[in-house]
């Protein structure tokens, strides 16, 4: 009889998921990295850095006409950073990276609510940061309404840390966290509008930073445009910042501009070009004119070596940079892009430099049958004002900054 119930119980069960779609992935991508310069200019006496680490996802889905959920559960291991025999894990990584519900509201309307990632356009602004092992996520309220080719994101971001793990406080909302514009309160309004060759949206993002005696609110305004015809695209983004960061600093006159173009020459040449301007600081005390990209993917601009806007060059001299880029199609399952970027300052050093230095950076890609190897090869050509800006002298730094990596991507797909 208990069999019988069980059998019942499973043809239940298999019921309701053919009445849904149910998704189970992962994901396994070690990284091994060689740091020579990466992020900074490195000593000549200073011996380089090198690693193993890895990132594990198991992600599940579930998906009916009322409501979408969705799971992600993820580690980051460094290899050889806990003991043998550690009864848990040394560095606490392991952690819920996405748990979200999305339900239909009807009519294009729909609410996403929980821990989930947010990317919106080239990720300039708003990004996943999916290169780093641990990524980003937000916890959010969003009201999404979507018609045609018009979509609209209105989100809501209330961020605690309770001193009493046992449930709330109960007085005050002081939020403790801090550091890479950690915020306690986000509001934004995205607006997406696309057409046959044109694109363009609008972002409106407020946040708001804790202080000892109430909040700093920053505001990011802007736009990014695409326009595509044929082999040819244009990419285009224009944002300004103001009101005032963490630490009550008033922000003003800060912006962000760039533009992109892109060309197939072949089926298997692709060529880019571009440049940015990110306002740098030349205000007084108590004052900035520095424009920071905040929850952007910026490992994905200014050089893979994350020699700006990653974790390092906020309020600083700002940023001028030229770039040029050829993709080129090996064969059906590898690819190689090359890219060079020249940086300045926008604003000059205080010995009058501007002049930063160039790199060149390689990512070559082979794809297997169910699996992908992808290496990476980076060089900074320093000029003089970037031993001037990192704060070391050119005959103190060693005569090679440079950064290579090989990373093994696996993405099983365990229920589809």
């Amino acid at each position: 009889m208990k069999k019988q119930y069980v059998i019942f119980g499973l043809l239940l069960g298999c019921l309701q998921l053919a009445q849904a779609q149910f998704t189970l992935d992962g994901e396994f991508r070690p990284r091994t990295e060689y740091r020579h310069g990466f992020g900074t200019l490195i000593a000549d006496d200073a011996d380089a850095g090198f690693g193993i680490s890895t990132r594990a996802r198991l992600n599940a889905g579930y998906s009916v006409d009322a409501y979408k959920f969705y799971l992600s559960l993820q580690d980051v291991m460094v290899w050889g950073e806990n003991r043998q025999l550690l009864p848990y894990d040394q560095n606490n990584s392991f952690a819920i990276f996405e748990a979200w519900a999305e339900i239909n509201l009807g009519s294009g309307f729909s609410t996403k609510l929980g821990r989930q990632t947010i990317d919106y356009d080239d990720q300039r602004i708003m990004g996943s940061v999916g290169w780093a092992q641990q990524a980003r996520n937000h916890d959010a309220a969003l009201l999404k309404y979507t018609k045609n080719k018009f979509m609209l994101d209105l989100a809501l971001a209330f961020n605690q840390d309770y001193s009493n793990p046992t449930g709330f406080v109960n007085t005050g909302t002081n939020y403790a966290t801090t550091g890479f514009f950690s915020y306690k309160t986000m509001q934004y309004l995205y607006l997406k509008q696309s057409w046959e060759k044109f694109a363009g949206s609008l972002l409106l993002l407020n946040n708001g930073f804790q202080e000892t005696d109430g909040v700093s609110n920053l505001q990011t305004l802007g736009t990014h445009l695409e326009y595509k015809a044929g082999s040819f695209g244009l990419a285009g983004n224009a944002f300004v910042q103001t009101g005032k960061r963490q630490g009550e600093v008033d922000v003003k006159g800060a912006y962000l501009l760039g533009l992109d173009a892109s060309f197939k020459a072949s089926s298997k040449v692709a060529l880019g070009a571009g440049l940015e301007i990110i306002s740098g600081n030349d205000a007084g005390a108590g004052e900035t004119g520095a424009f920071f990209p905040l929850y952007g993917t910026n490992h994905k601009f200014n050089g893979f070596m994350d020699y700006f806007y990653v974790g390092n060059h906020a309020n600083s001299v700002g940023l001028f940079d030229v770039h040029v880029s050829a993709n080129f199609t090996l064969s059906e399952t590898s690819s190689l892009l090359v890219k060079a970027l020249n940086f300045s300052g926008e604003q000059e050093l205080p010995s009058g430099e501007k002049s930063l230095g160039t790199e060149v950076d390689l990512v070559f890609t082979k794809k297997f049958k169910g699996y992908s190897l992808v290496l990476g090869y980076s060089h900074m050509f320093a000029a003089d004002g970037m031993y001037e800006l990192k704060g070391i002298t050119e005959d103190a730094a060693a005569s090679g900054q440079n950064w290579a990596w090989a990373m093994l991507v696996l993405k099983p797909k365990f229920i589809n």
